[in-house]
């Protein structure tokens, strides 16, 4: 009888067991469903939050009309807040940063590295010295471009080349190239990768 009892029950308790084991496999289900729904709904309003604001995607990139520039000359815009020179260079200023060995420099690069290629007579450079962020000379017109006739920072001396390479002074780097795009010979987008 004992075993009659066990086989009458072995089926019972296999059924109920296997319907407890899918209730609870459906609640384990939802349960983690349920926690992750709720996770993303906390998280999306950070995320967004985090997410840049309308001025600051208006200054991500900046266009600049460079058609008026001479050779020699150049000209100051203002790009994420910060002041960007753009420098039309002469043949001579060309021959003048080619001429200095890469390798012999504090920050070695080369004016091509600096440039891009079919364009190595626009430099586009930030107008932020490297040393202690000061806005160098050399840009406008009269201004003291410093001995190597590039730009030149009175506040500690430092001084830059036709290139925009650190030449002497405390400052550690050379002005910084920020990324650009030529759209057409004569439109610039500061800002944009090409």
């Amino acid at each position: 009888m004992a075993t009659k009892a066990q086989s009458a029950e072995g089926p019972e308790s296999t059924e109920a067991g296997g319907e407890g084991v899918r209730r609870r496999d459906f609640l384990n289900v939802a349960a983690v469903s349920f926690a992750g729904v709720g996770a993303v709904a906390a998280i999306a309003p950070l995320l967004v939050q985090m997410s840049p604001s309308a001025d600051v995607l208006a200054l991500a990139t900046t266009e600049v009309d460079i058609s008026k520039v001479q050779p020699g000359q150049g000209i100051k815009t203002q790009w994420r807040k910060q002041p960007v020179f753009i420098r039309n260079l002469t043949p001579k200023e060309i021959g003048e940063a080619d001429a200095v060995s890469a390798s012999s420099l504090r920050d070695p690069e080369s004016l091509a590295q600096r440039t891009k290629a079919g364009h190595k007579n626009w430099l586009i450079t930030l107008g932020v010295c490297t040393h202690l962020g000061c806005v160098p000379l050399g840009i406008g017109e009269g201004e003291n471009k410093g001995p190597f006739g590039g730009y030149f920072c009175p506040c500690h001396g430092s001084a830059y080349d036709t290139a925009g390479r650190i030449r002497q002074g405390p400052a550690p780097k050379n002005l910084v190239v920020p990324e650009y795009a030529f759209n057409t010979p004569t439109l610039v987008t500061i800002g944009a990768k090409g």
